[in-house]
């Protein structure tokens, strides 16, 4: 049976061809080009080099296959793109398992953000690895995750990326209670906006000034996690959600605050507001969260004040999810932590790409899980923008 051999034809071999012509030149282009020859009786390539043509063969059909899994759209599509998951586990090479992952300096994580079926992109996400210490956790540095969804124009959002972590910053090294330090930086955020707004801010090229010269109207919510090296600080204003996956189970860390919720309502009523049903409940018929920074037009009835939220870490803990509503308007906590978990089982330990100033990671297997959710929650027709934030919790290694 006869093989495919590799290799560059000599001058002698080329010899024998009866075809051969006499010009030196076409010897010469002969022994340039053709690289590849028929011969009976080769021994067959070695075994690595057929592992490694395996491995590049499959790496190229698990991307094809989790694209073309994702294309169809509906809730049915699920089993589908677990199959695929399930596809990548199986084709991903692994590393050593005697590799710690040393969560406290340098955290695993990846995150997607697409604009999705909406004319602008108005969501914003802030990652921050090891941003500060505390005095009295001398075991490891705290990080810091966000993820913002603005609404009437970006610059909300895009505001507190860059200042709403340097709050945090000042109030969790000065203050000793998690609760207050986070809601001190709300508060303080909030006064940003609002007075960065009135003053002009800088913001003469969005379009939210050709409706509200003051931009009044713009606002953002705001989901931030602190992970520490024993707990779970989670601050929540507005619709935007935090998820713990659990051993295999979906543990929300805030609660949407939308106008209809019940302790939100009677909130809104006792300070003189309404909430309309206009396309979905809406205060004063206008906004459909009841919490935001920002919104100065709608205050008090739209707080700043966020729900805080203290979890304990645990050995069960496999990951973090912060996603903007468009998300979890189509996509179940249940659903959005099996995928995130299929992910990360796919590969016991990720190679991380360490950031060139070393102060971060990004883990591949986190950056799958976040894109996978932003293709899922598009499939089923989100028509929000999408943003997620998926955090590897394991301390050691992946299931």
């Amino acid at each position: 049976m006869a093989e495919i051999c590799c290799g560059v034809v000599s001058e002698s071999d080329t010899s024998s061809n009866p075809c051969e012509q006499s010009s030196r030149a076409a010897r010469r282009r002969r022994m340039e080009i053709r690289r590849y020859k028929f011969v009976s009786g080769v021994a067959s390539p070695p075994e690595n080099a057929e592992k490694r043509k395996k491995v590049e063969a499959c790496t190229t059909s698990v991307s094809r296959d989790l694209d073309n899994a994702l294309e169809c759209s509906g809730s049915s599509d699920e089993e589908k793109v677990v199959a695929s998951l399930k596809i990548a586990a199986k084709c991903r090479p692994s590393t050593s398992s005697n590799i710690p992952e040393a969560f406290s300096e340098f955290p695993k994580y990846g995150l997607a953000s697409v604009c999705g079926r909406r004319r602008d992109m108005e969501d914003a996400v802030s990652i921050h690895p090891s941003f500060c210490r505390r005095s009295r956790e001398t075991d490891g540095k705290l990080h810091y995750f966000g993820v913002y969804d603005g609404h009437g124009c970006s610059h909300v959002a895009t505001r507190c990326r860059e200042r709403l972590h340097e709050l945090v910053r000042d109030e969790v090294e000065s203050m000793e209670e998690w609760r207050t330090a986070m809601e001190r930086s709300f508060v303080r955020m909030d006064k940003e906006v609002v007075a960065w707004s009135e003053g002009g801010g800088g913001v003469s090229h969005c379009r939210c000034e050709l409706q509200t010269p003051e931009s009044d109207a713009v606002g953002s919510t705001a989901v931030v996690a602190v992970v520490t090296p024993d707990k779970i600080v989670v601050a929540n204003c507005g619709d935007s959600r935090a998820v713990l996956c659990r051993n295999g189970k979906a543990f929300p860390l805030s609660v949407d605050h939308k106008p209809d919720r019940p302790d939100e309502l009677k909130r809104i009523e006792e300070a003189g507001g309404r909430v309309i049903y206009w396309d979905g409940p809406r205060v004063l018929g206008v906004l459909a969260m009841s919490r935001a920074i920002g919104d100065n037009y709608l205050k008090p009835y739209v707080s700043c004040e966020p729900e805080v939220t203290i979890t304990d870490r645990t050995a069960e803990d496999e990951c973090l999810i912060l996603a903007s509503d468009g998300l979890w308007d189509v996509v179940s906590n249940d659903t959005a932590c099996g995928v995130a978990r299929m992910c990360l089982r796919g590969k016991r330990l990720a190679a991380a790409e360490a950031e060139t100033d070393g102060s971060s990671s990004s883990d591949r297997a986190c950056s799958d899980a976040s894109m996978l959710l932003t293709k899922l929650a598009l499939a089923r027709h989100s028509t929000d923008n999408v943003s997620v934030v998926v955090v590897n919790l394991r301390r050691n290694t992946c299931p």
